[in-house]
């Protein structure tokens, strides 16, 4: 069983986020319960890359003197599978905000979805979505876009190294992505609804492996609450 100085020198904890969840919520969770646990005032915990609340699967949460190597977590390879339904767009590009405009899918083929494919495969220029936590001028975007400011968000450069359909049931098509750190998958499916000559918006997304993390070995929240608590009896 992991005692407090094992978690001061440092832990890789591998979570499945729930739904609804900010990254930020489960750091502060996480936080919480091995202060409490362990009756302790202060601990460093931190992710390693942001998962939106709308998005479920991998996180990583580093604590004490393992916070340190968050970036080397961050820059790994990630890898998503998830849900574009086309058709129709939204300001956020997923589920957050409602439909705003509404497209043809007739003319979208099997064919059609999978050669559209290949146009994204590599290094490639993604613009961010104007909901989005980045910032400009020190303010975040999604502030800029609920005020209904205007705002210039330049491209970025990204790599997708596997983008691969898996189901095709129009108007939904599922996928499995494996990008960069930086790769917005909501702007994916903004840009592949474009490609289609239609619309595109993400209605579902799950993160399953960072570098050689897999959600497969993450634990939920309460598995964590439960681990920690329990209490070893000795004879």
């Amino acid at each position: 069983m992991l005692t407090e100085q094992d978690y001061k020198n440092g832990q890789i904890i591998l979570i499945d986020k729930p739904l609804q969840w900010t990254s930020f919520q489960v750091v502060n969770k996480l936080r919480w319960l091995i202060r409490k646990n362990f009756k302790i005032k202060k601990i460093k915990v931190g992710h390693a890359g942001t998962l939106d609340p709308l998005a479920s699967g991998l996180l990583i949460i580093c604590t004490g003197k393992f916070t340190k190597r968050i970036q080397e977590f961050q820059g790994q390879a990630k890898e998503y599978t998830g849900t574009i339904t086309l058709g129709a767009t939204t300001p956020s590009y997923d589920l957050e905000t409602e439909i705003n405009q509404t497209f043809p899918v007739d003319h979208i083929s099997e064919s059609l979805i999978k050669e559209s494919t290949s146009h994204f495969i590599g290094e490639i220029e993604q613009y961010p979505p104007v909901f989005s936590a980045l910032k400009k001028d020190g303010k975040r975007l999604y502030e800029y876009a609920r005020e209904g400011e205007d705002v210039k968000i330049d491209a970025r450069k990204i790599t997708i190294d596997e983008f691969e359909i898996t189901r095709i049931a129009i108007p939904e098509i599922d996928f499995r992505v494996v990008c960069s750190k930086g790769t917005y998958i909501r702007s994916l499916a903004h840009d592949f609804g474009k490609k289609l000559k239609s619309g595109a918006h993400l209605t579902a997304l799950k993160r399953t492996r960072i570098g050689t993390f897999s959600v497969e070995d993450a634990t939920t929240i309460q598995s964590f609450e439960n681990q920690l608590s329990t209490k070893i009896e000795t004879a």
